[in-house]
């Protein structure tokens, strides 16, 4: 199935206490390309993330968000800062047996000081939090797959529509080019009548002008190509692989024949189908680059 290269995918769970969301979003990138963005001390992710989306996608710069907050039991342990409280206390007293003032310190005023206290966060292990994440992320995952089909499918369908109309074109160019050459033979004949009189025309030589001509502005060769090569394109559009970059490389050899094709034209009609021809294979060209 053809994949965008698109795409954004969110997910959201609680485990273990922890509630998690993750998020995926990527926009069109020649190759694999990966970043995270992890909540401080959960660095430890970042490969497993990495590794996990490689699995899953070949092309696009995809951007991984998570966000984990942690409401297990014993997440935070607080604890008094002995050292300092007393030293605190201590000058307090100090103070006020210096100044003669009233020592009057209540627990409330001491709990307003932040120094007093020291937070410890027990987190859980890493392979808890790695297991849980990763389940949240095939969840994202999943969603975010499923956005870059539907993008890819919109895609195929457009792209398909400009294949028909360019073998249409092509049709209409190997329908015409024998009439280029008849239409040439015609003019010749009547321009050496008109300057010759009434003498016999060499016939001979009248059919090997024409032959010359005929071979100079003959584009079977090119067409056949042409409509192998789209033959081969649409063919992988119903493969089930990447197929970005094959078809990158298709689209190149189908421009270069609509050019040879549009060299060897003679005929004003055929000019002007290249023009199309050529139009259309550069549509279809900005729409792959965002095919997986």
């Amino acid at each position: 199935m053809v994949r965008s290269m698109t795409g954004f995918g969110r997910a959201k769970t609680s485990e273990n206490g922890l509630n998690i969301t993750v998020e995926f979003k990527s926009v069109n990138h020649r190759y694999f390309e990966f970043t995270s963005r992890l909540p401080k001390g959960y660095m430890f992710l970042d490969e497993k993330l990495k590794s996990f989306c490689q699995q899953k996608i070949s092309r696009g710069k995809l951007e991984a968000a998570v966000i984990i907050e942690d409401n297990s039991e014993g997440a935070a342990i607080v604890e008094v800062n002995a050292t300092y409280a007393d030293a605190y206390l201590a000058a307090i007293k100090s103070m006020a047996q210096r100044y003669h003032i009233k020592n009057d310190v209540k627990m409330s005023s001491l709990v307003s000081n932040p120094e007093l206290f020291t937070v410890k966060k027990q987190t859980l292990p890493e392979e808890t939090v790695t297991a849980a994440v990763l389940k949240t992320a095939k969840e994202a995952m999943d969603s975010f797959i499923s956005m870059r089909e539907a993008e890819g499918e919109r895609l195929k369908k457009d792209v398909k529509t400009r294949t028909d109309f360019i073998l249409e074109r092509v049709a209409f160019v190997e329908e015409r080019s024998p009439e280029t050459v008849k239409s040439y033979r015609e003019k010749l004949e009547q321009k050496i009548k008109e300057l010759i009189g009434d003498v016999q025309i060499d016939e001979q030589r009248l059919l090997t002008e024409t032959a010359i001509f005929a071979d100079k502005v003959a584009v079977a060769e090119e067409t056949v190509r042409l409509k192998s090569h789209i033959k081969q394109f649409c063919s992988l559009l119903d493969s089930d692989e990447p197929i970005g970059r094959k078809l990158d490389f298709i689209i190149q050899e189908m421009n270069r024949e609509a050019n040879t094709i549009g060299s060897k034209a003679q005929d004003i009609e055929i000019a002007h189908t290249v023009v199309d021809i050529k139009s259309e294979i550069e549509k279809i060209r900005e729409q792959i680059q965002n095919i997986e």
